[in-house]
């Protein structure tokens, strides 16, 4: 039953990764199943329909509205150009007319002599979709995307914010105690996802956007630093639609928090590898984590069976995700069989963790996770 209590986060060296690439709405998937990919292969495609706009032209001609059609000089189907002339009244003895100019370049979709107004749409936005990871096409879904899979390192965080990135793994903290700021952060890093130690700094984020940074990965952040960098309070939604320029993944949590050893020690080993992250989190029903990929890292590992298949055991490796010890990385060295009482009187079952510097703490297991080897 232990792993029944508890979540897993995976910081592993070498596993499976599959991902589902889907279209937001139905096009053409333009790769075939079995097909090598590289995480900028584009695997699907479609263009989401444009804006529409509607101009009352039998109100500013001043007309009828079921004169509208006859005084249109684009039917239907027809392309405009922004500013360009879409219907004229007749005038004054073929003098003194009247013009509507286009708001927006398009087509006109619809004319009504009903209520005299023309509706018109905005050109299609062509949408594509990348593979987001070197790796095959294992599966396909018709006409809205594929499922690709690949064999690497993946490290999964507690929160981050803005979209997908790729780019090199770049460790410039000395240790995973050590902050990262602006100082840090050199034009030679540009297209690198740089990996700091126990916290980043606003000013940190905001240059490494300047410099064409792809990604930050750090144990720690401060909430007033999200908000500077955002300019509003994130909510607890999902994120990772931000239009920040720079990908940020937190591994440990809120604050100043050094990033766990094994985390930190598998960064390094992947420094200089080509990665594929993402800072999108949801923390409700339907846990979405940010993450760091490197596909086909060649570290000398071999798949074993996953930590949260196992269950929860003696010498598992955990972090603490509830108050007094937030953010506390220790090491399972007891699991009682028998429940116990908590402060609120409830009987659950328990774990015994021995965290840094051999302190040794009780605590109900729905209070840790695992962190997945």
């Amino acid at each position: 039953m232990a792993h029944a209590y508890t979540p897993g986060l995976k910081v592993t060296a070498k596993t499976k990764i599959v991902k589902e690439r889907r279209l937001p709405l139905q096009g053409d998937v333009v790769v075939k199943k079995g097909q090598k990919v590289t995480g900028d292969t584009i695997v699907a495609k479609t263009a989401l329909p444009g804006n529409v706009t509607t101009v009352n032209v039998g109100a500013l001609l001043g007309v009828q509205q079921q004169d509208v059609p006859e005084l249109m000089l684009k039917k239907p189907g027809e392309p405009i150009e922004k500013d360009e002339p879409i219907a004229q009244s007749k005038g004054l003895f073929g003098v003194f007319k009247s013009t509507v100019p286009s708001p927006i370049k398009g087509v006109i979709e619809s004319i009504s002599p009903v209520t005299g107004q023309v509706i018109l749409r905005e050109p299609p936005q062509p949408v594509e979709v990348d593979a987001y990871v070197d790796g095959n096409v294992v599966d396909l879904f018709e006409n809205e995307g594929v499922t690709v899979e690949t064999v690497g390192s993946l490290i999964q965080g507690i929160f981050g914010f803005g979209g997908e990135r790729r780019g090199t793994i770049k460790v410039v903290a000395k240790n995973r105690s050590e902050v990262l700021d602006a100082k840090n952060l050199t034009s030679d890093m540009k297209g690198c996802v740089v990996v700091g130690g126990s916290l980043v700094t606003s000013d940190a984020i905001e240059k490494a956007a300047e410099l064409g940074i792809k990604g930050i990965v750090v144990g720690g952040i401060e909430d007033h630093s999200i908000k500077k960098v955002l300019g509003y309070d994130i909510g607890v939604a999902i994120t990772g639609s931000e239009t920040i320029k720079v990908a940020v993944i937190v591994t440990e949590g809120f604050g100043k928090m050094p990033m766990a050893p094994r985390t930190f020690e598998l960064l390094k080993e992947l420094n200089g590898k080509q990665a594929s992250i993402n800072g999108a989190t949801q923390i409700r029903a339907g846990v979405i984590r940010p993450e760091i990929i490197v596909p086909g890292a060649e570290i000398a590992k071999k798949e074993s069976k996953s930590s949260l298949e196992q269950g929860l055991k003696v010498g598992m490796q955990v972090r603490i995700i509830r108050d007094p010890e937030f953010g506390g990385i220790g090491t399972v060295v007891a699991l009682p069989v028998e429940l116990e009482k908590i402060e609120t009187e409830s009987k659950v079952r328990v774990l015994e963790v021995e965290l840094e510097g051999k302190k040794r703490i009780r605590l109900p297991r729905a209070n840790v996770e695992i962190i997945e080897a």
